[in-house]
Order: C-alpha cells, then structure tokens, then sequence
C-alpha cells in the first residue's frame, strides 16, 4: 500500500512540474539511473550472488568413485575425520581445521575430492570460482564473500546440517598477492574479506564451516592466506602414476562393454602423464571410435587410437604432397630407429597421418613411470629428436623445417644436463654463467649425440628405405609390427650402442 502511495505521488510531481514548463528529461534520466541500479543490486547481477548448495544437482560423489590419489585422499579424509569425530578431538585438544587447499595440476580431480568431502562428512556443499568476487564495481567483491559465507550457513540450517563445505575453485584469483594491482584495490578487499571471514569461523558455531580452496598456481597466494589458522593443511594432488591410472581406467570402463583384447595396465603404461581428465577423454574417445565401425565392443586397438588422439588430436583431411609424405616417413624412421637402439622395444607407433599440427610422429612407449632422470637417459632423449633431421639429411640430401620442434626439445634437454651440473662445466649458476659459455656448451652436447645418430643411420641406409617403403603403403606402423619387420629386414642386428662409447666431439 505505502509502495503504491509513494508511486503515486511522485507521478503527481511529475505531472505537476510538467504543467509549470519545467524540463523533466535530466531528472527522468536520473532516477532511471537510480532504479536500474537498484535492480542490478536487488537481483544480484552487481553486488549480490545467489549461492545454492548444489550437491543434489551435481549427483553424490565418493571417495571410492576417485581414482589415483591415494595419498591426497588419505591426507584429506583425516582432516575430515577431525570435523566427526569432534568430541573425541576435543579431548586431545586438537582444534578442526578451517580451511584446506587442494594443490595440483589441472584435470587431477580437485573438484571431485571437495564434493567427496561434503559427502563423506554429511554437509552441504557451496561451490563458487575465484572469478566471481572480481568485479569493476568497488565493494562488490568483498559484498560476495559476505554472501557466500552467510548463504553456506543459511543453506545448512535450512537442510538440518551442521556442517557446511564452501569449495572456491582457481582461488589464486581470489587470493593472489595483495599489491600486484594497484591500480585496482578491488582485488585486495575481497581478499581481506576472505581473511576475515575466515578468522571468524568458530568451533563453537551452530554451523562448522569448512573453506576448501583450489588451485594450480600455489606459487602467487598471499602468504595471509597460507597461514596456519587459515588454509591448515595443503594437499597435493598430483598427476597419478601408473597404479593409480589402472584405478582411473576402471573406474571410466565400468560402464562400457570391453573386448577380451583390452589390457588395461598396457593403456595406462602408454598413458604416463595423462590426468584422471584426460584418462576419462581417453575411455570416452575409444568408445565413440567403436562406435564410429560399428562395433558392439571396444577393441584394444581403439583405446591406443584414442591415445593419439588426445595427444596430437583428430586426423586431418589435408593430404601433403608425395615428396612431402616421403621425407615425413624418413623423419619418423629415422626417430624410430634411433629409439629402438638406445632402449629397445620403446616404438609404440609411427604414423605419416597428420594431427593436429604435426604431419607425422613417432610414439615412444613410455618407461615406469620416473621421477629422476640420469645423463645417460637424457642424452638418449636427445639422439632421438636430433634423429629425424639427420635422416633426412641422409636419405633426401637436404634437411627442412620440420625438425624445428625437435631442435627445440633437444636444445632444452641439453640446458637441463647443464643446469643439472651434468655436462663438462660441472655445477653452474644460471644467473651468472654467460650465454656464451651456455651456447657453447649446449652447441657440444647436441653435436655429439648427432655424430653418434649420424654413425648409427649410415649403417642400417637400406633398413631406413624399406621400412619408409613399408610406412607410405601401410601409413602406420605399431610397435610389435615395427620390431618384427626390423628383425626381418636386418641381416645384422643393429649394434646396441652405450653413451660411453659414442664419439666424443
């Protein structure tokens, strides 16, 4: 009734000052301004941000149903195991922790550990991005901090909870470094708001709240954030290894018909470095190959096409002329052979069918997985990229510009023996060694390696030319199928030989 009345006599204003001549436009576009504002404001599309708890929507999730972490998972389910077990806790005098960072690269299922721990400890879960406390509009920010905290314990009464988890994702833009914008101070108040928010979580209040952050950039918090009372305990999780990509791999096939071919630990030793993200793309990409021929079941050879495919991407329809697709087939012969010299049977696959950017490659079979790399394994690294360039030198007489990835590669292996105080300059410092001595050193390395590809090539000439043959009228060769045809092909077996006994430049 009072909103009616008000309407209505500011309508009579209006009309009033119309009759008296006055021009209305500057205080029309004024108060439109002010509404417009006001309903931006009231419907959250400025200040405010509805946050919902949205376990229901996204399905439960468990720790069961996350695989390759077992270490995160462990570190994780104890602290939550602080927040149930709290009068037990209480007795040893241990406070429950505020806040946990989840640490780690992205696809690594940091997303599905916040949601497993809303579960496992029977709370509501409040999600939100790091993004949507930044806005242009001064305080705004700080206003969504307020908001998310107050909604998380809203939400948690309203469903009976005593438990709330508020799970920000890309945090770090929420919480980078205070003094980096400073032409912005948007920035630093939302975080100070995050801070105080934090600070006033309380064991004793009706509803515990629990703050899980994460993030792929630990490096550019603000140290406020990262102290003990605040973010308690930081969890890695880091990409899986292979035990942990088996577990992935059947948690992704549970629900798809497999051949009796498939093998598993086999897909997840030519997965090294894959994330649980890319490990589910890799199921889902083997299954839409199945059915793209029709087939009832996934086929082994469908899981290891789908592993190129997430690598390098789909299969181009561009075709490269003759003498192109020739000198592509020297180049990954020569990678091929190389690698089969330095650690036999490391060929998973060579291809002259183009993806993505590249026209051609040779796939390695990747070893257990390691986490320390010798000289001796870098330098074989490095014969192998230095070897497509040399082949084509050797075979077609000239070299091209599709070995500048491989330079590239082989030029940073070389700086890594360096700075790993491995080469002939033993323990240097980066910041003070010239780039001369650098170039210089780097520039040695690589010679090396390539008289030693160079010695190897020569050699096996007409080994390379049949098995080019073989690659242009197949496109593809695998593993077991190159290692069979060099055995046939070979009169002698190829010297294995050892870096000590390369020529030394």
């Amino acid at each position: 009734m009072i909103k009616e009345i008000g309407i209505g006599a500011i309508l009579a204003v209006f009309i009033f000052l119309l009759f008296q001549g006055i021009n209305l436009m500057p205080l029309i576009f004024f108060f439109g301004m002010l509404g417009a504002v006001y309903y931006l404001t009231q419907n959250g599309i400025i200040a405010r941000k509805n946050y919902k708890n949205i376990s229901k929507r996204d399905g439960i999730i468990t720790f069961n149903e996350i695989g390759g972490q077992k270490t995160a998972k462990k570190e994780l389910l104890e602290a939550l195991d602080f927040i149930i077990n709290e009068e037990k806790i209480k007795g040893l005098g241990i406070r429950p922790l505020k806040g946990i960072l989840l640490i780690g690269p992205p696809g690594t299922g940091k997303t599905l550990m916040a949601k497993a721990a809303a579960n496992y400890i029977d709370s509501v879960f409040i999600t939100a991005s790091g993004s949507e406390f930044i806005e242009m509009y001064a305080g705004v920010g700080a206003q969504r901090v307020r908001q998310l905290f107050k909604t998380a314990r809203e939400e948690a009464l309203k469903k009976e909870k005593s438990n709330a988890v508020i799970f920000i994702d890309e945090i770090d833009v929420l919480a980078g470094r205070r003094g980096q914008h400073q032409s912005h101070l948007e920035y630093d108040q939302t975080l100070n708001q995050l801070l105080v928010e934090m600070d006033g979580i309380s064991v004793d209040d009706q509803v515990r709240l629990l703050l899980i952050g994460a993030t792929n950039r630990p490096e550019i918090l603000d140290p406020a954030i990262m102290r003990p009372g605040r973010f308690d305990r930081v969890v890695k999780v880091d990409l899986p290894d292979k035990e942990g990509r088996i577990h992935i791999l059947k948690l992704h096939t549970k629900n798809k018909p497999l051949d009796s071919d498939v093998d598993l630990e086999i897909i997840a030793k030519e997965t090294f470095g894959f994330s649980g993200a890319h490990l589910e793309s890799l199921t889902n990409e083997a299954a839409i190959l199945a059915l793209r021929e029709n087939k009832n079941k996934i086929q082994q050879k469908h899981f290891l096409e789908a592993v190129d495919k997430v690598i390098m991407g789909e299969k181009l329809d561009r075709k490269p002329k003759k003498d192109e697709l020739y000198r592509v087939a020297v180049h990954e012969t020569g990678h091929a052979i190389i690698s089969e010299v330095v650690r036999p049977g490391s060929v998973s696959a060579i291809t002259i069918t183009s993806r993505g950017n590249a026209l051609g490659y040779m796939r390695q079979t990747p070893e257990d997985d390691m986490y320390l790399y010798t000289k001796k394994y870098i330098e074989n690294q490095i014969a192998v990229c230095m070897a497509g360039a040399c082949a084509e030198q050797l075979i077609i007489g000239d070299k091209s510009t599709g070995s500048s990835n491989d330079f590239e590669q082989a030029v940073k292996l070389a700086k890594k023996i360096i700075f790993s105080g491995l080469s002939s300059l033993g323990v240097v410092d980066k910041e003070n060694v010239s780039s001369k001595t650098i170039h210089n050193e780097t520039k040695a390395i690589l010679k090396k390696q390539e008289i030693f590809v160079n010695s190897v090539l020569e050699k096996n000439a007409s080994v390379i030319n049949k098995l080019v043959n073989i690659l242009l009228d197949q496109e593809k060769i695998g593993g077991a199928q190159f290692k069979k045809l060099l055995k046939e092909i070979q009169r002698t077996k190829i010297k294995d030989y050892e870096i000590e006994e390369r020529i030394i430049y």
